[in-house]
């Protein structure tokens, strides 16, 4: 069985510590577009020779390109940034963007292709589409269940890597613009600063929830599962993921050193598994935030799995931490009058090496003790003797500079020709096409998207709509209806496995009614659509990201073409942006986090009433909390809404097919009239409306 123990790497000393630790893989970030953009990431020189470093010890690289790109630094950065470390032998990248997994498939052929837990994969039809585009390996969100990873282990044929150890997200990765919104820093560019890890009060219908001032409601404890390394294993998982790449070098090396015990236990005899108590608490000792938790893997949310606080305990193991090295055969021959030859062997890798003429001794020859003894002084190479035969002809002598010498060259020549063996040639680059830029739209056509009927009955008769999306829950109800709107059909913003099945009939009943658009906001639900040939119904929602116009063109490829903006780009970066095809959101709260994790059952107790909560800050911002019941998530919203009134004549320009209100949290008479307002000050060009909003990124952006 073949098990990688896959262990982060903040800096290029921890990248080697770790492989001295026992780890078959490390995974890292370079100058730009990693998820971890305030870790000691490696240059470019430490980036070549960390690939050299973990080739020569049997062990692979893997570089994190696991942000959403900008189309300039797509077509522009990209392919400069990556062609060195491709030259070198770089294993395989990570990535969260489409269009960077299109792109790196397309102009570095030779390169293993991650899914990066930030697509938020969760279930198997999501899995078999980026298959079926190039993936080699799909990292799984980390709210899936074990069951949930065996239904992608027994629907594809690709490597599945998960987290096993290390902090835990409260939001879908991917999915949280929390960080991003509120202070510029986003998570989908590597900045996150943490909102999660902050209090809040949290207050329900029946008044405050949460107890003290300090109570952090969004703050996991970090996973620890080595007491069910087993199960995961037997779940399909081929790669155990270790994150870290923030914290100490010693954190790291720790915890890589104590799964790497236990997984060499697992694989000599998995019936003898058992966690000794002091690795137990050696990996508690490493680090703690209120205690650890299992993850996902045996429960879908909870407050067990909650620290509540932000406080963080770390200290260092009590035990030894083992370094290993790798084992080569050797042959050393000495012959009166013949040079020195010293032969190594190492995997498949072959060398020779010659010293000087060895000589006849004159008093007391050189003994195979000695000569062994000396030639075993591996030092700081990587490797050691796991078997070396010495053969003596004669009464032979040689300096021991020249046992050394030989070693040393030996060594040396072993590295550069395993290195050398994975250089690839440049590849040549495609040319570009060129974006001759978007038409302006001086009459835009409006949509609407509402959560409620109550909602929908308000937009029904509000002239200037031209399509109405509603949710998958009500949404036959008003097809069956006579209405002069297009009524279109709105999907959950979480499908895990099997959801799918539960809408299906839906669906199909739905586009039977005359439904002519699906807005799909997950992985899972875009490729069980394209899978049942319904592409040319889906519209992307924001959430689903298209920076850059090569993600866009991943989609169409698939048989998806209509998209909406993601609310991460200012208005330059999206005059760059291809919009004949897509809708732009110009009011609606920004969805913060959607999250496993439920805010009303953490704290009170699961009422599976679609309840409403509000989250205040240390600024008395309040932050309204959904519980989304029928599929079990929480999104938080913004505590203003995103609209852009003001900015109207600049949206225009933008040349969007379509322009769209989203309702969630108004009632009947605030729907009306917002809906209202906007259309009369697009299309009439009024500014009678005074609302207190954000312009969200529309003016500033991220970095």
């Amino acid at each position: 069985m073949n098990i990688e123990l896959l262990a982060p790497a903040g800096s290029y000393e921890g990248l080697i510590q770790n492989l001295d630790c026992g780890a078959d893989a490390v995974y890292v970030g370079g100058r730009a577009f990693g998820a971890r953009a305030y870790a000691q990431n490696l240059s470019e020189e430490q980036l070549l020779q960390a690939i050299d470093e973990a080739h020569i010890r049997s062990r692979k690289v893997y570089l994190t390109v696991n942000t959403l790109l900008k189309n300039q630094e797509l077509y522009q950065e990209l392919y400069d940034y990556l062609l060195p470390f491709y030259e070198q032998g770089l294993d395989a990248v990570i990535v969260q963007d489409l269009g960077v997994l299109s792109f790196v498939r397309r102009e570095f052929p030779g390169m293993h292709i991650h899914a990066s837990t930030q697509m938020a994969v969760t279930g198997p039809e999501a899995a078999a589409l980026l298959e079926k585009n190039g993936v080699n390996r799909v990292v799984t969100a980390r709210e899936l269940s074990l069951e949930e990873i065996s239904s992608i282990r027994r629907t594809t044929n690709m490597e599945i890597e998960s987290f096993v150890h290390g902090a835990l997200c409260y939001s879908y990765s991917g999915q949280c613009l929390f960080s991003s919104i509120l202070g510029g820093r986003s998570g989908n560019r590597g900045r996150c600063a943490q909102p999660c890890r902050l209090p809040y009060q949290v207050y329900g219908t029946e008044g405050r929830l949460t107890k003290g001032k300090e109570m952090c409601p969004l703050s996991p404890k970090d996973m620890n599962t080595i007491d069910i390394l087993p199960k995961i294993i037997e779940a399909g998982v081929t790669s155990l993921k270790i994150e870290g790449r923030m914290k100490q070098s010693s954190y790291a090396a720790g915890v890589v050193s104590i799964y790497r015990k236990y997984l060499d236990l697992y694989l000599e005899n998995p019936k003898n598994y058992r966690v000794e108590e002091q690795d137990k608490k050696d990996l508690v000792a490493l680090f703690s935030r209120g205690g650890s938790c299992k993850g996902y893997y045996e429960m879908r949310n909870g407050r067990q799995m909650m620290a509540f606080s932000n406080e963080k305990k770390t200290g260092e193991v009590t035990g030894q931490i083992r370094k290993m090295k790798e084992k080569v055969k050797g042959n050393f021959m000495l012959s009166v009058g013949k040079r020195a030859k010293l032969r190594l062997e190492y995997n498949k890798a072959v060398i020779e090496a010659e010293a000087d003429v060895v000589q006849e001794a004159k008093k007391q020859p050189l003994d195979e003790a000695r000569i062994r003894a000396q030639m075993e002084k591996t030092g700081n190479t990587p490797y050691e003797f796991e078997k070396l035969d010495i053969q003596l002809e004669g009464n032979v002598f040689l300096p021991m500079s020249s046992v050394n010498q030989i070693r040393r060259e030996a060594f040396c020549q072993l590295q550069n020709k395993i290195a050398e063996s994975f250089r690839r040639e440049i590849p040549k680059r495609t040319e570009e096409t060129e974006f001759s830029g978007n038409r302006p739209q001086e009459q835009p056509v409006f949509t609407a998207a509402c959560e409620t009927m109550e909602q929908a009955e308000a937009l029904r008769s509000i002239p200037g709509i031209s399509g109405i999306y509603c949710n998958w829950d009500f949404v036959l109800q008003f097809l069956k209806e006579s209405c002069d709107k297009e009524i279109y059909m709105m999907l959950p913003h979480v499908i895990r496995t099997g959801d799918m099945q539960r809408l299906s009939d839906r669906i199909r009943q739905a586009i039977a009614l005359g439904c002519r658009r699906v807005l799909v906001r997950s992985l899972e639900s875009a490729a069980w659509m394209v899978q049942q040939g319904y592409g040319a119904y889906c519209v992307l929602d924001s959430g689903m990201y298209t920076f850059n116009n090569e993600s866009m063109e991943f989609w169409r490829q698939q048989g998806i073409d209509r998209f909406t903006a993601p609310l991460e780009l200012n208005g330059r970066e999206l005059r760059g942006r291809c919009n004949k095809d897509s809708e732009m959101m110009v009011y609606g709260y920004i969805p913060m986090m959607i999250s496993a994790q439920c805010v009303q059952k953490n704290l009170d107790t699961c009422r599976k009433n679609y309840a409403t909560l509000t989250l205040k800050d240390r600024y008395d911002k309040q932050f309204r909390v959904k519980c989304y019941c029928g599929f079990c998530y929480n999104i938080i919203y913004n505590s203003l809404p995103y609209g852009l009134l003001k900015e109207r004549q600049d949206v225009k320009k933008l040349g969007f097919d379509s322009l769209r209100l989203n309702f969630t949290l108004e009632s009947f008479e605030e729907t009306r009239k917002i809906a209202k307002d906007f259309i009369q000050c697009y299309q009439k060009d009024v500014d009678s409306c005074v609302y207190t909003l954000t312009k969200g990124h529309f003016k500033r952006g991220v970095e």
